[in-house]
């Protein structure tokens, strides 16, 4: 359902900014959420199997130079077509995981710079691309409890999405 993609992209946001800026505390109310609506546990379980794929992706050197080149109020056609270069050649959890980096970086951004409208934009921005490409196969992976179940494949899985991040930013850089 859109509330749980939004519930989990809420919680992803909040774990990666606890994790990466301890100093800078939000909560799910500061990005639009309700309280207490990110205690269910299977969404606890799905957020952290995303973080463990996204701390693979954030290990590569090359992919943080190119996500800080991002604009942190780029426009939504800019973000669409890095989203959608993401998955051009295919859907996978670490392609995914690398949209949700890609938002919270964004997030982060507007967060840092005080431009906390850009919030709301870019997690409209990310609910449109999983309605638009990614719903269907995440039904036919059983639902986000999917990430769960097919975590052991996917350290190898987030390095491919890593690869496929930097060739969409790499793409994203020579358009501008």
């Amino acid at each position: 359902s859109v509330k749980a993609i939004i519930i989990i992209l809420f919680l992803y946001v909040m774990e990666r900014m606890n994790r990466e800026h301890p100093a800078r505390r939000i909560s799910s109310e500061y990005l639009g959420g309700r309280p207490h609506e990110q205690d269910d546990q299977n969404i606890k379980q799905v957020v952290e199997q995303l973080l463990k794929i996204a701390d693979e992706i954030n290990r590569n050197a090359e992919l943080q130079r190119l996500v800080n080149q991002v604009e942190g109020n780029c426009a939504q056609d800019i973000f669409t077509t890095v989203a959608r270069s993401i998955f051009s050649d295919g859907i996978n959890w670490g392609r995914i995981v690398a949209l949700f980096h890609l938002a919270y970086k964004l997030i982060y951004r507007a967060i840092s710079t005080n431009h906390i409208e850009n919030i709301r934009l870019v997690i409209s921005w990310v609910l449109q691309v999983i309605k638009d490409q990614l719903y269907s196969w995440i039904v036919q992976q059983g639902g986000w409890e999917g990430v769960i179940r097919g975590f052991t494949r996917w350290r190898t899985v987030a390095i491919v999405a890593s690869i496929a991040l930097v060739a969409s930013l790499v793409y994203y850089r020579k358009t501008r």
